[in-house]
């Protein structure tokens, strides 16, 4: 911006070049802050101080402050120093567009302001402005008007600024109206009104010496002027609106509005980030499209939490019902039908709600099962079902009984939480039990070295019952018999039933196995002990039950959370408190092999539910032995049964002492022969043993082989023909005792193969070669 002197040459005031200064002194903001105000273009004197125009003055052009003089910068710059690469640097001086020497001036201008910004003034400059500083500035300027000539303006390279003149009503004086050249004005009269922007008023005080003008900066604590009326004030570049280049500036120096670029770019980059991802959401909406088209199955992965949601294919205001008993082919069909199709329906399964039965009854006519009801309306079995699905009618049936509200007179859900009421017979010793309990001196006593708890003498218990039945010794002697018998006591060393004398007896509840065994619950059940075949059937029934719910189809894979929240599950746990004082011995021996395996494949279950599944070799120990149940008045651990009972007392893999000492009452239910596949029918809750199953009495020893024929084809043994090696389980060589000889267990294998396991293995065995039998690792990992 050139503010040059102009002297005889040309027009001295503000150019349109001068706003580039400003700004660039004023940190890039335009226009400044305070309120500015020029004064009338006469020059005259106020007390004695020359008032220098700055809007049209002097014999050849306009009088005004020059770029260099520090003084107005300052006021411009709201009072600040100059800065000094601003007047150092000649780059940012322009010449005047006026007709006028722009070169002179240029150096001229360039000379005063190394003057300045060495501190260095003439005599003569300092001498007038220390005049002006202690004059007082509200004296010395007057309200201005602009004159009609044309507009001159301050503009840069970021924002045009441009000051109107207003013509003055009584004309200008004969000195100082000499307007700027005729091409100037009339290019400036020619911009549009849309441009001219009006700007802070700007104060300056001063007087025209040799040329110069000197300007002073009104006090601080004096009031700022206000803009005069119709005067609007732009804050920043931004705010102001978009305006042409002035001519007075070279045409080679283009006009950049970079707020206006920096606003240009992120419009942009905005719309670029919108439309990116309105095409990536459009994108996933038809890959989504296309896989419920696809399938009926909706995947979410959410932070690597996998999410499988099944679509309904179709919606019903009405319930399915269907009656079921547990190992029912047919309810099995019903069942894995009605899941394939995504329907909802309520079980009622009559071996676990055995009060629903008579409702059965009642409602068909028999106690035949499944039988299926869409809402109150019987539906059929499962003939019914698939006749009514291969006609294509299933589904039009189903919405014309199916379509209202199930009504109150529908099939009722079964109730969780509840036992069905059952007919309690208190057994005729309890009373007997109950009055020893309160009159017999139990205490801890010493016998053969040892400390035995919570006893009682023979003697004293006779005494007790002489007093309260009014009885002889032989009648007391015979009620203590029936209570050993019934397990409502026991000889502390398992001597004998009862006998009269010097002989300790305890009740069953005093027992020290009675706190790990988890099927008692505070007291023993003092009712009457029912029969062992009835609680054996119960069960196995409850158990399958619980397959069918939580196991996979092919049994191999348990849901023991869902196990455990279930109410077959609860109704289990209230089952097996009536083992007792169950008498097991009443058994026949198919029974009793049933009994067992059952009740050792449901210990398992509920040993990973109640403790957990072991991980190490020590855990699997403690599992399998301190897991234990009260049955028959006797404690048993899953050792206890497989090895005790169905092993006849054989030793454990890896152990030296067999489960039951000499003079164990246990020992009356082993069996004398050892069958090799009830290895084959029990589950201890890995992944590498047999599949979790339950047995009939009627049936075991069918269903045994089926379990082993089962288990050799699944991946119990491996045949590979080119080795010559026959890959077997672990499980035959933990027990090759009940198996048999090494070489004889391949003869013995062969019968429960398939055919083609069969056909290599007869080849190897019939080529008299030698047989390499090696055991596979065991995964001792949960079967969940």
């Amino acid at each position: 911006m050139d503010l040059s002197n102009g002297g005889e040459h040309g027009n001295i005031g503000p150019t349109s070049g001068d706003a580039r200064l400003i700004t660039e002194l004023n940190g890039g903001e335009l226009p400044m802050k305070e309120e500015v105000s020029i004064p009338r273009k006469k020059n005259h004197l106020e007390n004695g101080v020359a008032v220098a125009d700055i809007s049209n003055g002097g014999e050849n052009g306009n009088l005004g402050p020059t770029s260099r003089d520090p003084r107005v910068i300052a006021q411009l710059n709201d009072g600040q120093e100059p800065m000094k690469d601003v007047l150092s640097n000649p780059r940012k001086i322009h010449p005047l567009e006026n007709g006028d020497s722009g070169e002179e001036l240029s150096r001229e201008n360039e000379r005063k302001g190394e003057k300045i910004a060495n501190g260095k003034l003439n005599e003569e400059e300092e001498e007038v402005s220390n005049g002006f500083a202690h004059e007082n500035p509200s004296d010395s300027v007057e309200n201005s008007n602009f004159e009609d000539h044309g507009d001159i303006g301050i503009s840069s390279e970021f924002s045009d600024i441009e000051i109107e003149k207003r013509e003055e009503a009584h004309g200008r004086e004969s000195d100082n109206e000499s307007p700027a050249s005729g091409k100037d004005d009339e290019e400036i009269r020619k911009g549009s009104p849309e441009n001219d922007v009006a700007v802070e008023n700007i104060d300056v005080v001063g007087s025209k010496i040799n040329g110069n003008v000197s300007v002073t900066i009104p006090h601080s604590q004096l009031p700022k002027p206000e803009a005069p009326p119709g005067v609007t004030i732009v804050s920043s570049p931004r705010d102001s609106p978009t305006m042409n280049r002035s001519k007075s500036l070279p045409e080679n120096i283009p006009a950049v509005d970079m707020p206006a670029i920096g606003k240009f770019f992120r419009e942009k980059s905005n719309s670029l980030s919108a439309a990116i991802t309105k095409r990536l959401s459009s994108l996933k909406e038809n890959t989504q499209n296309d896989d419920n088209q696809k399938s009926n199955v909706t995947e979410f992965n959410l932070s690597g939490l996998k999410v499988i949601v099944k679509l309904k294919t179709s919606e019903f205001k009405g319930r399915i019902s269907f009656f079921s008993r547990s190992n029912c082919r047919d309810c099995t069909a019903v069942r894995s039908f009605l899941r394939e199709k995504n329907l909802r329906y309520v079980e009622i399964n009559i071996d676990v709600f055995p009060m629903r039965e008579k409702e059965l009854k009642s409602r068909t006519g028999s106690s035949a099962v499944p039988q299926i009801f869409f809402n109150e309306k019987l539906f059929g079995g499962l003939v019914a079902l698939n006749s009514m699905s291969n006609s294509g009618m299933l589904e039009q049936r189903m919405k014309e009984l199916l379509g209202t509200k199930c009504p109150d007179d529908a099939p009722a859900p079964p109730v969780y939480g509840f036992d069905d009421p059952e007919e309690e017979k208190i057994d005729e010793m309890v009373q007997f039990a109950r009055v020893l309990r309160q009159r017999l001196p139990i205490q801890d006593r010493l016998m053969k070295m040892k400390i035995v708890k919570n006893c009682f003498s023979g003697a004293e218990m006779v005494e007790v019952m002489i007093q309260y039945m009014d009885c002889g010794r032989k009648k007391a002697v015979e009620i203590g018999q029936r209570l050993a018998r019934k397990h409502f006591l026991h000889h502390v060393f398992g001597e004998n039933e009862f006998e009269d004398g010097n002989h300790f007896y305890r009740f069953l509840e005093h027992e020290p196995f009675i706190p790990r065994c988890f099927n008692f619950r505070g007291s023993t059940n003092d009712s009457e002990p029912k029969a062992a075949a009835l609680v054996s059937e119960r069960l196995a029934k409850i158990m399958s039950a619980i397959l069918e719910c939580y196991a996979s189809d092919d049994r191999r894979r348990l849901d023991y959370v869902g196990i455990s929240n279930s109410e077959e599950f609860r109704r289990y746990v209230n089952l097996v408190q009536d083992l007792h004082r169950v008498n097991i011995l009443a058994l026949s021996a198919d029974e009793k092999l049933a009994f067992f395996l059952n009740l050792y494949n449901a210990m398992v279950i509920h040993a990973v539910i109640r403790i957990g599944h072991p991980g190490g070799v020590i855990d699997r120990r403690s599992f399998y032995s301190d897991f234990l149940y009260v049955v028959g008045g006797h404690p048993y651990s899953l050792t206890a049964i497989l090895n005790g009972i169905l092993r006849n007392n054989r030793r454990a893999p890896y152990s030296l002492v067999k489960p039951f000492g000499a003079g164990d009452k246990r020992l009356e239910l082993a069996f004398l022969k050892v069958n090799p596949l009830i290895h084959f029918g029990l589950c201890n809750g890995t992944r590498s043993s047999p599949t979790v199953r339950f047995f009939t009495p009627q049936g075991v020893e069918s269903e045994l082989r089926n379990a082993a024929r089962e288990f050799f084809q699944r991946d119990g043994i491996e045949v590979d023909l080119a080795k010559r090696t026959v890959y077997l389980t672990r499980i035959i060589k933990w027990f090759n005792v009940d198996f048999g000889q090494e070489k004889d267990i391949p003869k013995w294998v062969i019968n429960y193969l398939d055919a083609t396991k069969a056909g290599l293995l007869t080849h190897l065995l019939g080529d008299g070669g030698a047989i390499n039998i090696v055991y596979k690792n065991y995964d001792w990992s949960v079967n969940s």
